[in-house]
């Protein structure tokens, strides 16, 4: 199956939703793992939107990304409640470690505010996190 039947597809699988925009743009990241100009072109054409809407959609939210990934996507939650169960000294104290190995974005709130700090990788969240969880769990990747 071609790219390009594959992205028909999944547009036409939400096309019949009111605002299938951003349900399309999610399956579209995760199967490709980002979403490219020809996507945003198919996109706008099935929608009746124009690509400067589309693309508009896709740098406004994080979770969406226009080239594919170089390393694995860690999102380390940076929300208040995660802050305060140590987050930010994690992310310090990690970063050195997790160069080459992945990429460490911060999200605010993944809604796991009681067993934070807590991140999500490859579609997995892990929760409690402390430093030696985090580098088995980088180290796992």
């Amino acid at each position: 199956m071609t790219l390009s039947n594959r992205l028909a597809e999944i547009i036409a699988s939400h096309k019949w939703r009111e605002g299938p925009l951003l349900p399309i743009l999610n399956d579209i990241q995760a199967e490709f793992g980002y979403v490219n100009d020809d996507a945003k072109l198919a996109l706008a054409k099935a929608l009746n939107l124009s690509r400067a809407e589309i693309h508009g959609v896709v740098s406004f939210y994080h979770d969406y990304h226009e080239k594919p990934a170089n390393l694995p996507i860690v999102k380390l939650c940076g929300a208040e409640a995660c802050q305060a169960r140590g987050s930010d000294a994690l992310i310090a104290e990690i970063s050195e470690f997790a160069k080459g190995k992945c990429a460490i974005e911060t999200v605010y709130c993944l809604g796991l505010c009681s067993v934070g700090p807590n991140a999500i990788a490859g579609g997995d969240v892990y929760a409690r996190l402390d430093v030696p969880a985090l580098t088995q769990m980088i180290k796992d990747l």
